[in-house]
């Protein structure tokens, strides 16, 4: 019934809003493709915007290039990580492979023993009369040497003293006398034991002779006391340390008869060093004006 009530319009069918089918037709694939181009539009949007997503995920990361180190791949990528078992007193980044072992500070080095201080050399001389009796024991505990009881070769000396006095000699012929103002005593000594009191002692005669003593040192104060004189003359005693440093010079003179007197020397040297004594005949005032020695004493 339905295709009777439809009307001819130019030979055609019609539809009933008087449109052909071909019209209908071109509509529909207008429609169609409207429909494509809107889809592969919507379609290219979200391709565009999964790519602008992706592009992104890509640099999500901070860059390392800033700080000049390039981050290679993770030791154990594809594996659980299994912590390695440290060994007791191995520091935990020296353990680890490819790690620079953690900078420790330097351990303290082992304190210094501390060194004795340097010895300041000491010389200093004072000039006293000579008592009328001296006791060599008691004024050398630690040695002491008396000249002219064995004559001019041999000295008494302290027994099982330090040996720290010397005898070094000198210019001039030595000759030994026993008419000394004062008296020596001793206990200790050897080749003589003891002596109740000796005048005794050495001389030497002219013009630049004399006598030359050493006593070595220990690093302590020490003491000296030497008894010297001399006849119608005036002597010279010098002093000086063989480590260099102070020195010291004394005269006494008498160009008429004999004088004698107590040298206290008090000297500080580094162990080993020597206090140098020379006692010589500066001028003489007559055929023989001399020195002489008696004893040294050291405490």
């Amino acid at each position: 019934m339905a295709e009777e009530d439809r009307t001819l319009v130019g030979g055609r069918a019609s539809s009933p809003y008087g449109q052909t089918r071909s019209a209908l037709r071109r509509i529909a694939r207008a429609r169609r493709r409207r429909r494509w181009m809107v889809e592969a539009l919507a379609a290219f949007a979200c391709l565009a915007a999964l790519v602008g997503y992706l592009g992104a995920e890509q640099h999500a990361e901070p860059r390392q290039e800033e700080s000049g180190v390039q981050p290679g791949p993770a030791p154990g990528a594809g594996r659980p990580a299994v912590p390695s078992p440290q060994r007791p007193g191995v520091d935990a980044d020296a353990a680890s492979p490819g790690l620079r072992p953690r900078q420790r500070p330097p351990s303290p080095s082992a304190s210094p023993s501390p060194s004795r201080p340097a010895v300041v050399p000491v010389l200093t001389v004072t000039q006293a009369d000579v008592p009328a009796r001296v006791d060599l024991t008691a004024a050398g505990p630690v040695d002491w040497v008396h000249w002219g009881l064995l004559g001019a070769d041999q000295a008494v000396r302290k027994r099982n003293g330090s040996g720290a006095i010397r005898d070094e000699g000198g210019r001039g012929r030595r000759e030994s006398y026993s008419n000394n103002p004062e008296a020596y005593a001793w206990r200790d000594g050897a080749p003589v034991g003891s002596a109740g009191g000796t005048t005794s002692g050495l001389y030497t005669c002219g013009r630049g002779n004399g006598f030359a003593l050493a006593v070595t040192a220990d690093g302590e104060p020490r003491t000296v006391r030497l008894y010297a004189g001399l006849w119608m003359a005036r002597g010279r005693l010098d002093l000086r340390l063989s480590t260099g440093g102070p020195t010291s010079t004394l005269r006494m003179e008498d160009p008429h008869t004999q004088h004698t007197a107590e040298f206290t020397i008090r000297f500080q040297a580094p162990r080993g060093a020597k206090l140098l004594v020379n006692w010589t005949v500066e001028e003489s005032f007559g055929d023989c004006g001399n020195v002489g020695v008696q004893a040294v004493a050291l405490r």
